[in-house]
């Protein structure tokens, strides 16, 4: 079965037809590699609303900003999480160079019901204030550490013959 139908470039946001009636959920992240967290945060996001979409950042964010090299591409990850039954929609990010301003911008044209994020988070304030111009809620889902994936992660060197 394919999914790509739920995958949607940043540019081609305007061509998502989404009942107006319908409470979108925005949430966001790498989320490089999948694990019950991410699932659980999911899961929780979802039931805030009637639709969930995901922006995904992109490879070079997580190389510049993570400043770890992703275990999957953009493109992968976008196929795994569309193929789940809780996401809606993927929205594959650009490498943001203003991020503060871009995110704004991608709220105000997404007007979502609910911006839904981990907490504690260090753009927390960013994103109420997001939530607060277009008269979003917030949904501030506990971070779960013990299934962050650096913390499921064992970086080691890769010893060749």
């Amino acid at each position: 079965m394919n999914f790509d139908h739920k995958i949607f470039p940043l540019g081609s946001v305007k061509d998502i037809k989404i009942d107006k009636t319908k409470r979108i959920v925005l949430a966001g992240g790498c989320f490089d590699i999948l694990h019950y967290g991410h699932v659980m945060f999911m899961q929780q996001a979802r039931m805030g609303g009637d639709i969930l979409m995901l922006l995904l950042e992109s490879d070079e964010f997580i190389q510049q900003v993570k400043k770890k090299k992703p275990v999957h591409t953009q493109q992968q990850r976008a196929q795994i999480l569309a193929a789940l039954g809780y996401v809606d929609y993927v929205v594959s990010l650009p490498f943001l160079k203003n991020p503060d301003s871009d995110y704004e911008k991608i709220v105000k044209e997404i007007h979502p019901s609910i911006i839904a994020f981990t907490s504690p988070d260090s753009k927390e304030s960013h994103k109420k204030e997001f939530a607060r111009t277009v008269g979003a809620e917030v949904l501030a889902i506990p971070y779960l550490s013990s299934f962050s994936s650096s913390s499921l992660i064992t970086y080691a060197p890769i010893f060749r013959d």
